[in-house]
């Protein structure tokens, strides 16, 4: 399995997903900035993803909507902070409602994403979430973000 752990920090308010790939950094660089890739990996293996928006420089914006099981859809929105490909992408990551727009009663949260080249020249990808505060923390681990990000993180591997 790709992740390799899972750290949740209360006090600093943040979670960080570690996980290594034995490609390169470009190679997964690429399920970031190919938004046709991303779909099949950014939602749980239950929920993929539909990119609406993609629009991966400092600025910009991604619109998305994942489909569930029974056709229910959540829809996303990140507005893009930081790009220094192929090493780090850093954004703010919300919820959005059925249009598309952010929800102005959740909470959004930064996300950083950090790919580095492991000693046996494979990547290790670091995305890190920082919350707002300890509610928006907790609402979002109550909406079971830990295991999403988990199982979206964990099908890198079958695409690369």
């Amino acid at each position: 399995m790709s992740v390799i752990s899972v750290d949740k920090d209360p006090e600093a308010l943040t979670m960080t997903i570690n996980a290594e790939y034995g490609a390169s950094i470009d190679q997964v660089w690429n399920l970031w900035e190919d938004p046709r890739l991303l779909e099949q990996w950014w939602g749980p293996p239950t929920y993929p993803a539909t990119m609406v928006d993609h629009d991966l420089t400092p600025g910009g914006r991604v619109r998305y909507y994942m489909t569930g099981p029974e056709g229910d859809k959540a829809a996303g929105w990140w507005h893009v902070l930081e790009v220094d490909a192929p090493h780090r992408l850093s954004f703010e990551n919300g919820i959005a409602d059925d249009s598309g727009e952010p929800m102005v009663d959740m909470p959004a949260m930064i996300m950083q994403v950090v790919l580095s080249e492991t000693p046996s020249g494979g990547t290790r990808m670091m995305i890190e979430g920082t919350f707002p505060s300890e509610g928006a923390m907790e609402r979002f681990l109550s909406m079971g973000m830990e295991e999403g990000i988990t199982g979206s993180v964990s099908q890198i591997d079958g695409l690369l």
